[in-house]
């Protein structure tokens, strides 16, 4: 391996080759355009092309595409090779400031929730300067926003970059009117950690319920689950560890600062954090690190698992999103200092949070809403579908001081003793955390737990941008033009925390106590994705979507219906996996093993024995079949019935309602099949074999 700072990077046309090969004035326009938004010159694009050009090439790259993120939750690429004809036979290697600054994909083939009629084809591909260009299979991959020829984003990079300058501008001019004047951008960071599965790739192949949904649609619990905690933490396997040097690797080519990883609680499951970047290039990377676990392991006889459930009856996989504020003077604006009772701005930028979350909890439950995740949420293994925050014991008691009128005493002695002379004593933390919340506050920054494993982060925080931006925007109206700005400010926050005192709970979010009191309060509890969902359009939301250009209304209804497609689709093709397999693969295999104990039966009845186990055996598989396939029925005659509802919201609500429970029959009986049935008759892998075969 190369020394890792010099291969970090080395794949990406970052600010280093930049400055390298660019001219300064060219460098300087470019670093203009991220830093204040000046337009982009054509002739700038010239020269930043033919350097992309030269610079890739020299690194074996052939093609170029212009690597967008539709609303697939994957990204898109169309790749074209640098050759041009000279006129003679032959060819030259060329990229124009054009090629580079605009594509244009056929946009009718992607998702638009009714914003394009399938004959009105035309998109765009648009550069997004802030992101470096990279190279990834000898192609130089330039990350681009996508919209439509009548101009509404296709993509969830447009509405992400709104959200990330809608809350630089709140929160820039809040700080200014608050005193800090020097303040000129507010940036947000997130660091989004990754959890993923890693199974036997020989074994991936032998389960079509996976290839096909990401899960098993069938699986009894093996003898062995998560119930000795003994892989948490554990020392790594041979083979995970070989994959995990390799990913690093490829993520450090690609500039992706891949910093922790571990084993996680689930048998064969593992996570991966990163260090903070900016929140869009955090979005990025995220996508390249889920691409580049599946290519990894793939070298590696391995198969990444990213769906949020499969394996019934072990932890799913989440993805934590460390989400925080920063100003270009180098504040860390969640950074609560050695005394955050007294910290004035740090309480206003808590209280704004705390607004944000409560009056915006909605919002961010459809943030992570999904079919897949609905299995994952409130299995207390992740955060309940309840949204609500943790601020620990110090900020809550900090808190209750204020809304009461009180002076907090603040508890000076934080030091650790361990009691031994041996170890060293050490300051520890002034809360400890919380890791059923579904945000929680972790020292500086707020950590929202709820995604899923497969999710693009780009939906969560562009609810959490634009919410916190326009909570700001209101703080900003009402200290504007105050006379007694100190007072003002005071009062402000202890207003708000009274007003939304009750989205915050340190408790234990598992209980059932809770799933109560936070009914008490009032606070929603939107179980399933389809719950969620028509919350998206609810007035109010489309509001502040639409007054901080973060989304036009026909931008939201468009993600409404998207949504709510991809959905039903995905119990669809599940629900057709189901009964295929059950009826193609189960069924056929149970049947064979009933006829060589019917067989058995009659060789023990020719010698004149009593076949008495057999006949019990027998009996209770021709009643299991039987079940099988009338539930086999039962789902293909839902599946049909669910094809002839045309309203979205009716079409998904009858595959949540109905064909679930009829998938979920169909897989009880399966799996009572799967414990009767001789091993070597079963015809697919076990968990056991699933979550065991990686050494």
């Amino acid at each position: 391996m190369k020394n890792i700072p010099e291969l970090f990077g080395s794949k990406v046309f970052n600010d280093k080759v930049m400055q390298a090969r660019l001219p300064k004035s060219t460098y300087k326009a470019i670093n203009e355009t991220v830093e204040n938004g000046k337009p982009l010159e054509l002739h700038v694009a010239n020269v930043v092309a033919n350097a992309m050009k030269d610079w890739a090439t020299e690194m074996g790259a052939t093609h170029f595409t212009h690597w967008f993120q539709p609303m697939t939750g994957i990204t898109a690429e169309k790749h074209d090779s640098f050759i041009s004809p000279n006129g003679k036979g032959q060819i030259i290697m060329e990229f124009s400031g054009k090629e580079l600054v605009k594509g244009e994909p056929d946009a009718s083939s992607f998702p638009s929730g009714g914003l394009r009629a399938t004959f009105e084809a035309r998109g765009y591909t648009v550069w997004d300067v802030s992101s470096y260009a990279f190279i990834k299979d000898d192609t130089l991959c330039i990350p681009t926003a996508f919209y439509s020829y009548s101009g509404e984003a296709l993509d969830k990079k447009t509405p992400l970059l709104r959200s990330m300058e809608a809350l630089d501008k709140a929160a820039t001019n809040f700080l200014n009117i608050i005193g800090q004047s020097e303040v000129s951008k507010v940036t947000t960071t997130v660091g989004p950690e990754q959890e993923y599965f890693l199974i036997d790739k020989e074994m991936f192949l032998k389960r079509p319920d996976l290839i096909f949904t990401g899960r098993t649609l069938f699986g009894a619990r093996p003898s062995k689950g998560q119930e000795m905690d003994d892989h948490y933490f554990g020392t790594l396997k041979t083979r995970v560890s070989d994959f995990m040097k390799d990913f690093d690797t490829e993520l450090w080519k690609l500039g992706i600062f891949s910093k922790t990883k571990h084993n996680e609680v689930a048998p064969a499951q593992h996570e991966l954090a990163p260090i903070f970047s900016t929140t869009n290039i955090a979005t990025d990377h995220n996508q390249l690190t889920m691409e580049m676990a599946k290519k990894v392991a793939n070298r590696h006889g391995l198969t990444c698992l990213l769906h949020e459930k499969p394996f019934a009856g072990v932890n799913g996989s989440g993805k934590h999103n460390n989400w925080s504020m920063s100003t270009n003077t180098g504040q860390n604006l969640l950074e609560p200092g050695k005394n955050p009772a007294s910290n004035v701005q740090f309480l206003l930028f808590l209280a704004a949070i705390t607004k944000a979350v409560d009056e915006y909890q909605d919002l961010l439950r459809v943030s992570v809403a999904s079919a897949a995740n609905d299995h994952r949420l409130g299995a207390h293994e992740a955060p309940p579908a309840i949204v609500s925050m943790f601020i620990g014991d110090e900020l809550g008691a900090i808190v209750d001081s204020i809304i009461a009128g009180k002076t907090y005493k603040q508890n000076l002695d934080s030091t650790m003793n361990t009691e031994l002379s041996i170890l060293p004593t050490f300051k520890k933390d002034t809360t400890d955390r919380n890791r059923t919340s579904p945000f929680a506050f972790t020292g500086n920054k707020f950590e929202f737990r709820m995604l899923g494993s497969a999710f693009s982060i780009s939906g969560p925080n562009i609810i959490l941008n634009t919410a916190v931006a326009q909570v700001l925007n209101e703080f900003s109206d009402k200290l504007r033009y105050v006379k007694d700005l100190e007072t003002a400010k005071l009062d402000l926050i202890k207003d708000t925390f009274t007003k939304h005192q009750r989205i915050i709970f340190n408790g234990n979010n598992y209980s059932d106590e809770w799933v109560e009191e936070a009914k008490k309060r009032g606070l929603l509890n939107l179980k399933t994705t389809v719950d969620a969902l028509p919350t998206f359009i609810a007035p109010k939301n489309i509001e502040v979507f639409t007054k901080n250009h973060v989304f036009t209304e026909a931008e939201v209804h468009s993600r409404y219906e998207i949504l709510l497609e991809e959905y039903s689709k995905i119990i669809n093709i599940e629900a057709l996996t189901t009964s295929d397999i059950a009826s193609r693969i189960i069924l056929p295999a149970a049947m064979a093993y009933q006829q060589e104990v019917l067989d058995l039966m009659d060789k023990k009845m020719v010698v004149g024995m009593n076949p008495k186990t057999e006949k019990i055996i027998a009996e209770e598989l021709d009643t299991l079949c039987f079940d099988l396939y009338s539930e086999i029925t039962k789902l293909d005659y839902n599946i049909e019935q669910a094809h002839k509802i045309e309203d979205s919201l009716a079409h998904a609500k009858f595959y949540r309602d109905t064909v679930l429970a009829s998938m979920n029959a169909v897989r009880a009986i399966a799996d009572k099949l799967e414990l009767k049935v001789g091993a070597k008759f079963w015809p697919l892998p076990t968990y056991g074999d699933l979550l065991y075969s990686v050494n």
